[in-house]
This record gives C-alpha cells, structure tokens and sequence, in this order.
C-alpha cells in the first residue's frame, strides 16, 4: 500500500511539471515574441503547436502502451519535455520555436496519458473521483505557476527555459525509481470485440461520449477567457493590472474546490454533480453578463465559476471512467485528450469570432450556450448510468 501511495504522488508531481510547462510556454513565448514584433494573428496561431503535438501523438500511444507499459511512456514523453525546454534558447526562429511546441505537446501528452491511464486503472471505484480531483488539482496548480517564469524574462531572456528544464528533469528522474506496470492480462484480453485501435476508439465513444464533453467545455473555456476574454474586458474599459486579477480568478477558485468535489462525486455519482456544477456556471455567467462593467462584479463571478466548472475536466475523466470497462481505458483517456484539445484550439477561433459578429452581444452568453448543450447532453444520456454498470467492468 505505501509503494502504491508513492508511485501515486510521484505520478502527481509529474502532472504538475506538465502543467508547470504549459502554463509557462503560452504567456512566456507570446510576450517574447510580441515584443519581437511578432504580429498578433500570428502569435495565435504559434501557440496551437502545442495542442497540435496532443493531436498528433494521441492516436499512436495506446498499442507502444500495451507492449511497453505505462513507465517507458511516462519516461520518453517527460524526456521530450525536458529537451525541448532546454534547446529554446539556441535558436530563436518562429518555426524551430513552433516544431518545439509541437515535441513539448506530444511529451506532455504521453505525460498525461501515461500518468491519467495508471491512475484511472489503478484507483478503487469508491476513491477513483478524489484521486482524479488531486490529478486535476496539481495540473492546475502547476499551470497556475508557470507564468510567474516570465518575470525572469528582465534577468535574461534564456533564464526561464534553463530552470524549467532542470525544474522538470528533477522531477521526471523520480520516475527511475517507480517499477513498470501494464495492464493485467484479463484488462487486456479483447472484450469489446474489437481489435484494432480505431475500433477501440469507437467503441469507447459509442459507450462514453457524453463524458468526453466535459473536457471539451473545459478546453473551450479555459481558452477562452485566458485568450479572448482580456480583448473584451479591454473594449469594456476594464485596465489591464485589474484584468490581471480577474483571469487567475477561475483557476485559484478551481484549486478550492476540486478535492471536495473529487470526493462527493464519488458519494452521490458523476452524473448528478456534473449536473449541479454545469447548471451552477451556466447561471454565473448569466449573472456575469450583467455586471460585466464592473470589475468587482467579474472578480465574484469568475471566482464562482471556478469553483464549479472550474472541476468538469477532472470530473469528465471520472465519469468516462466509470462508463467504460478496463480493456477500453487507455482509448478513453486518449479521446478525453482529444476532446481537451480540440475545445483549446477551437475555442479562441469561435469566440473571438462571436465577438466580431454579435459587438452588441455579452461575451458570456456563447459560454453559456456551450454549457447549456453539455448540460442537456448529459441530462438525456439515461442508459449510461454509472450505478448499471457491472462491478466487474471497472
């Protein structure tokens, strides 16, 4: 039991080195390149080749999984992360930087799929909701301190990438220390009927699509106000230092309440508090619509919003879990990827577009529309009730 509990912090450090790095490339490589006269649309565009490298590797992880386990991918995805950090300052090209958020996107990502699969698979159904709550937790928290890197920025330009590289590979050496696992042989045996990775991936789509919703909301927002929502607060007169405040609102609210929440899903069911917490955001933001003017207004409302939506990724997970046998995890956790990514990507693009389209419109009511359709989504699902499913499928 106590090697269990190390191998699991030790995998949780790890997630918090994925957040870490994250959390540091999108503002420290967007103001250095803003400040290299880089034009803004292009900036944008640079800073997808980080969820491009996710979508790029999520379709060829889960067989090397299953023939290597779960430590060699952890491994050569935290080795991507550390090298790729360590070689920005040796040249500084728009396309050498963007082929290096791409490698940084494939290593974090068989990160996360290699420390989210060992997890999920690993975890006893009546815990599974708090271990995934400190999962989602510590990425938070790690993608919460990456921007303060960028205040490195005034010593040197190299500084930044230098400590978190070293930052990083004192935290992935750790991984030498944990044994390998794969999935048990009666995890592995073809259940589903289906033998090919495409197959498992439909499979597991047909089975839990609606929990692949909730990680695409939360790519959507996360995006989304860190990205589109500062040019609307600017065109609604809000300064810059007080937007500085607002945003970081819904991710330290998040760290609150991720825990407890892990916790009661556990008790009442992923269905039901995802219910409660998407309909709970979705009147937050109804009411941030309308004290938009006011800053002290945002600071409330953004608070509130992170303390319930601010969890549906982790959530999300949890319940995908739930809905899918064992042998269909691994393909799970792939898709939730998947679905995190395409809502991060996609997500800038549509609001941004909202906001040109409807001026006269509040930027929150697009948020809301998408959480209204999650809400829905997950209200008719019926048949896919985590309390049917067999014991033995978990």
């Amino acid at each position: 039991m106590e090697i269990k509990s190390v191998r699991f912090w030790i995998l949780i450090s790890l997630v918090t080195i994925s957040g870490f790095s994250q959390g540091m490339l999108l503002p420290l490589l967007a103001i250095i390149l803003e400040q290299n006269g880089v034009s803004s649309s292009v900036n944008g565009l640079h800073a997808t080749g980080l969820y491009i490298g996710v979508l790029i590797a999520s379709p060829f992880m889960e067989k090397p999984m299953q023939k290597l386990g779960y430590k060699p991918i952890i491994l050569i995805g935290g080795a991507l992360v550390v090298i790729s950090l360590a070689v920005f300052p040796l040249w500084q090209a728009l396309w050498f930087w963007f082929i290096l958020r791409i490698l940084i996107g494939i290593g974090d990502h068989m990160l996360h799929f290699g420390t989210q699969t060992w997890i999920t698979t690993t975890s006893a159904a009546e815990k599974r909701g708090r271990n995934i709550a400190f999962y989602g937790l510590f990425f938070s928290l790690g993608f919460a301190i990456g921007p303060t890197t960028t205040q490195l920025l005034k010593i040197n330009e190299s500084l930044p990438f230098i400590l978190s590289s070293i930052l990083c590979f004192s935290v992935w050496i750790l991984m030498f220390f944990v044994r390998n696992e794969w999935t048990k042989e009666e995890e592995t045996i073809d259940t589903t009927g289906t033998k090919t990775s495409l197959g498992r991936f439909w499979k597991a789509w047909k089975l839990a699509w609606v929990a692949l919703l909730p990680p695409f909301a939360y790519g959507v927002l996360e995006s989304t106000l860190n990205g589109i929502f500062p040019i609307y607060g600017l065109r609604l007169g809000h300064d810059v230092s007080m937007l500085s405040i607002i945003l970081p609102c819904f991710a330290a609210a998040s760290m609150i309440t991720q825990i407890p929440l892990g916790i009661l899903s556990d008790k009442i069911g992923r269905k039901k508090l995802l219910l409660f917490v998407i309909g709970g955001g979705i009147l937050t933001f109804y009411i941030a619509a309308f004290v938009e003017n006011s800053a002290v207004g945002l600071l409330i409302t953004f608070s509130l919003a992170g303390m319930l939506v601010g969890s549906v990724y982790s959530l999300g997970i949890s319940y995908m879990t739930d809905l899918l046998p064992k042998t269909l995890l691994p393909a799970g956790n792939i898709m939730c990827g998947i679905a995190f990514s395409i809502g991060s990507i996609s997500g800038p693009y549509l609001g941004g577009l909202y906001i040109d389209l409807m001026p006269n419109s509040s930027f929150f009511y697009v948020i809301m529309a998408l959480l209204l359709i999650v809400f829905i989504a997950i209200a008719v699902k019926k048949a896919d009730n985590p309390s049917t499913i067999p014991i033995e499928a978990h």
